[in-house]
């Protein structure tokens, strides 16, 4: 017994042949998307990574001030520079995403810079400035 969908092309009843299913090449769009679409809840701006940038200098620049010579202010900004990527993780999760990563760029261009002091006073004296 065979419906209208079964059998083989060419046989005598077997009905009509099922096509195949045509797969759009997604060159064009063809309806409604096949998937759905979401939207980032706290999208990164200019403004915002902007904002991090301003905010993580001048608190780097605050507690580098604190600092009186070189390893002073290599530990100060390395206390700093946590506690504003502890502020950056947290924004990550609850918060603003451009914020955060404006905060942890100069956060690490500070670290960088701080690096570099220490590397300079090292090279020149030969003593390892942060003990």
């Amino acid at each position: 017994m065979t419906n209208g969908w079964q059998g083989v092309a060419g046989e005598p009843g077997a009905g009509p042949v099922r096509p195949l299913p045509r797969t759009p090449s997604g060159l064009f769009p063809s309806g409604a998307p096949m998937r759905p679409s979401y939207r980032e809840p706290h999208p990164v701006t200019g403004a915002g990574v902007a904002v991090g940038a301003v905010t993580a200098f001048a608190w780097l620049l605050l507690f580098g001030l604190l600092g009186r010579d070189v390893p002073g202010y290599a530990w100060w900004t390395l206390f700093a520079g946590g506690l504003a990527w502890l502020a950056a993780a947290v924004l990550v999760r609850h918060g603003d995403r451009g914020v955060a990563t404006g905060v942890a760029i100069v956060t690490a261009g500070g670290w960088s810079v701080a690096a570099a002091i220490v590397a300079v006073r090292w090279a020149q004296s030969g003593d390892w400035p942060l003990w």
